[in-house]
């Protein structure tokens, strides 16, 4: 399987495309790539101006299965460009034969109202274009009530690895119709003391495992 991410950082903090390669390779036992096209604050509306040849070239030639899409979240863009933005994307993909998914995001920690806007627009998107819906987002919302582990990074935006667990197995779960089994619990952490403008450069640094109990809360809540 062969996975595109087209994103900013909800997309790329700690490497969680990575998380979802090694998700779905559990669960199908086969290898899955993953390639990312994010960058931080960008919508999908600079993707589609600024960047677009990459993105064109990428979901024509790259031969990808899946391409999952991140709209800027904090705070949400315009609605009615989210749209056209998401229906151009969704528009290369039927061309490609690649599978489109929505990333649905989640609302700031200190602003847990703005979620039900959220899933209120990529519903809506998604039932118009066909595409798939990670919903992100609603697991989230249930896994807050649930469980201690703070899926947030101590921004209030970003995620914790808790949290881009949590992501990953929304997605997982979406392109394969499965979830690794309750003893996967590895995730990745790619930030050092000093924050995610400081990463660690060794990968095997990154990896860490996350409380049974926690997993258990986020298999749940799916």
């Amino acid at each position: 399987m062969k996975i595109l991410f087209i994103g900013n950082s909800h997309t790329f903090m700690n490497d969680m495309p990575s998380l979802v390669r090694d998700m779905v390779t559990e669960v199908t036992g086969e290898r899955c790539e993953t390639v990312m096209l994010a960058y931080g604050g960008r919508s999908l509306k600079w993707h589609m101006s600024e960047e677009r040849f990459a993105v064109r070239y990428n979901i024509l030639h790259g031969g990808f299965d899946y391409c999952v899409m991140q709209e800027v979240a904090h705070p949400m863009t315009d609605e009615q460009e989210t749209y056209e933005n998401v229906r151009k994307i969704v528009s290369l993909c039927r061309k490609a034969g690649t599978v489109p998914v929505v990333f649905e995001t989640w609302c700031e920690k200190a602003m847990p109202e703005h979620q039900a806007e959220m899933n209120r627009r990529y519903h809506l998107i998604t039932e118009e274009t066909g595409a798939l819906l990670a919903p992100i987002g609603e697991a989230w919302e249930k896994a807050r009530e649930l469980t201690d582990l703070d899926l947030y990074w101590r921004d209030g935006e970003h995620a914790s690895p808790a949290g881009d667990y949590l992501t990953a197995l929304v997605i997982t779960k979406t392109v394969t119709g499965k979830m690794p089994k309750s003893d996967f619990r590895k995730a990745y952490d790619f930030s050092s003391p000093m924050g995610f403008f400081q990463l660690k450069e060794d990968v095997a640094e990154e990896i860490i495992e996350l409380p049974q109990e926690a997993v258990d809360v986020f298999r749940s809540v799916i």
